[in-house]
C-alpha cells in the first residue's frame, strides 16, 4: 500500500513519444510531445495527484533515441502508474527486456499495474484501488472491491487499453459492461475523447489522448488534454485539463488540393499532389497516396505494393 496520501488521479493519454514526425505535423514532435508530458507530471506534482499512463507511452517499442529515454528518466519522478499499449511492446503482448518501455520498468520509473498487483493507497481521504489492463490483457468481468478501515468500500479504478465499442468509435471489439467491484474503467489506445457510458455500476470513459498525431477532422476537434480525478469521502469528480498546445493549423501541414483534383475528381492527381509538397519522414504521403489508388489493382498485388512501401519506410528508421 502506497503511503503517499494524495488528492486525486491524473490519467494521461497514449503520449506515443518517438525521434521522428508522424503524419503531416511540420512541428517538432519529439519535444513538443515530451513538454506535453512533463506538464501533465509537473500538475499532477503541485496538485497532489498521482499521474498514470493509459499505454502506448512509445510509439515504436523498441530503438528509440537514447536522448527521449534519457528526459524520460529525468521527468518522471515519484510515483507514476503505468500499463502498456499495442505500441509500447514488439510482436507480443507482453513487455520484454529489449522493449523500451522496460528500461523505465527497470530504472524504477514507472510501476507497472494488472489484476494480480494493483496499486492501493489513500486518495482525498478515501481508499482507492487501481488496477489495470494492459494491451491484450482481459478486463475483468468482477473485482473484489476491499474495505477500508472505516467500513466503507474502496473506490476502485481500472485502467485500460483496449478497442472498446463506444459511441463515435465503430472499430469496438466488445460493449462496455457492468464489473461488480469496479467503478470506474479509463481507458486508452482510443485518440480522441468520446462521450462517457454508464453500465450498470460501471462508468467508462474515454479521455483521448495528450497529443495529436493524424491530420483528420477528427484530429481538428481534438483538445489535448488530461482527466483529473479528484476524490473524497463523498465520490469524484470529473475534469478535463487543456494541456498547452498550438492551433491545428499551425501544427499540421495543410492538405494539398490541386485545381485537376477539383476537375475530374482524380485521386491519382490528389496523392501526387501531396507527395510532390510533403515528403514526411513517417512516409505519410505515400500511405495516402496508396490508400487513394491501390483499389485499381487486385487484392495480392495491392498488398504486396504495399508491403514493399512499409519495408521502405522501415529502412528509413534504421
Amino acid at each position: 500500500m502506497s503511503t503517499n496520501n494524495y488528492a486525486g488521479l491524473l490519467l494521461i493519454g497514449d503520449p506515443h513519444l518517438e525521434g521522428r514526425q508522424p503524419g503531416f505535423r511540420k512541428d517538432d514532435y519529439p519535444h513538443v510531445v515530451l513538454d506535453k508530458l512533463q506538464w501533465c507530471l509537473e500538475y499532477a506534482a503541485q496538485h497532489a495527484l498521482l499521474p498514470a499512463i493509459l499505454g502506448d507511452l512509445f510509439d515504436k517499442p523498441r530503438d528509440n533515441p537514447n536522448w527521449i529515454i534519457v528526459r524520460l528518466l529525468e521527468i518522471l519522478q515519484g510515483e507514476v502508474l503505468a500499463i502498456y499499449g499495442n505500441h509500447d511492446v514488439h510482436h507480443t503482448a507482453q513487455l520484454t527486456p529489449d522493449d523500451s518501455l522496460n528500461v523505465l520498468v527497470k530504472a524504477g520509473r514507472l510501476r507497472m499495474i494488472d489484476a494480480e498487483h494493483p496499486w492501493q493507497g489513500q486518495v482525498g481521504g478515501r481508499t482507492v484501488v487501481v488496477g489495470g489492463s494492459s494491451y491484450r490483457q482481459k478486463v475483468p468481468k468482477q473485482y473484489p472491491r476491499p474495505q477500508c478501515v472505516s467500513g466503507q468500500p474502496a473506490l476502485v479504478i481500472w485502467l485500460a487499453h483496449h478497442d472498446i465499442l463506444v459511441p463515435g468509435y465503430d472499430e469496438g471489439r466488445f460493449k462496455p459492461y457492468e464489473i461488480d467491484g469496479i467503478d470506474l474503467v479509463i481507458n486508452g489506445h482510443i485518440h480522441r475523447r468520446l462521450e462517457d457510458v454508464m453500465a450498470g455500476g460501471t462508468l467508462w470513459i474515454t479521455p483521448g489522448n495528450i497529443s495529436r498525431r493524424k491530420r483528420s477532422d477528427a484530429t481538428r476537434e481534438h483538445i489535448p488534454s488530461a482527466l483529473r480525478v479528484d476524490i473524497d469521502g463523498g465520490g469524484y469528480r470529473l475534469e478535463y485539463l487543456a494541456i498547452p498546445h498550438q492551433p491545428f493549423d499551425e501544427v499540421f501541414y495543410a492538405e494539398v488540393i490541386e485545381e485537376a483534383e477539383v476537375q475530374q475528381g482524380s485521386a491519382f492527381i490528389a496523392g501526387l499532389a501531396e507527395l510532390r509538397a510533403r515528403r514526411t519522414a513517417s512516409g505519410a504521403g505515400l500511405m495516402q497516396f496508396l490508400d487513394k489508388n491501390l483499389d485499381q489493382f487486385d487484392p495480392p498485388v495491392a498488398q504486396e505494393i504495399r508491403t514493399l512501401a512499409q519495408e521502405v519506410m522501415n529502412d528509413g528508421e534504421n
